[in-house]
Formats: C-alpha cells, structure tokens, sequence
C-alpha cells in the first residue's frame, strides 16, 4: 500500500477508536518528532489496525492484554477507552484483567481493575 493510503487509513482507524480530544493530545508527538507521528499513523494504525482477519473489537482486546502485561498503563487507558468505543464491553474487559492476573500478576491486575473502574465511571 502506498505511504499516503496507510496514513489516510490510520487516520481512519483512529478516528474510530478515539475520540477527537485524545486525538487532539496524541498529535502532540507531531511537534516533537513528525516522523515519530507519521510511523505511529501509518505503520501503528494503518497497517496494523486496517488488516483483514480480526475486527478491531478484536484487535483491542489484544492490545488490552498486551498493555497490562507490560504494565503500560498511560496506554491501557487510551485503549480500554477505545476497547469501550468498538464494543468491547465491561465484563469482557474485566475478564480480561482477570485473566492476565494468571500470567502477569495480581499487581498489574489490580492497577489494570482500577483504571478500567474509573473509565466504567466515565461512561455511566
């Protein structure tokens, strides 16, 4: 695919997942590196997020499990929002931190359950 196809795709795939203020906060990266925001557009949404084979409902509960697993929670947030706005809903997203308690702990669990009540609150 051409550079400006995945560009205008990942913008594509990003309004989807985010709303225009957490857009609006990610373009920051854009005045510190242009080139840093181009890769994250293109490659991060546009290649990844706009391939056949998995919905993005899907896509974001893998990225979910990814980010507690890592423990960047700045990230979970973003995304559990995202999860949230291509219908992930909440019992599956906590079934997921439940889920990851297995494997990553109960410390990046219980941080992941905390920050996923305070974005359920949100959206009541």
């Amino acid at each position: 695919m051409e550079n400006n196809k995945r560009y205008e795709y990942g913008l594509n795939a990003m309004e989807e997942l985010f709303s225009q203020e957490v857009r609006t906060g990610m373009e920051g990266i854009k005045k510190i590196s242009p080139d840093f925001w181009e890769m994250i557009v293109s490659f991060g949404f546009g290649d990844l997020y706009t391939r056949e084979g998995l919905t993005l409902k899907e896509r974001e509960f893998i990225t979910l499990t990814s980010l507690i697993t890592q423990g960047a929670f700045e990230q979970f947030k973003v995304h559990l929002q995202a999860a949230l706005n291509v219908g992930l809903t909440k019992d599956e997203i906590i079934e997921i931190i439940i889920q990851c308690a297995g494997y990553v702990g109960f410390p990046k669990a219980v941080q992941a359950m905390g920050i996923a009540g305070e974005i359920f609150a949100k959206n009541e």
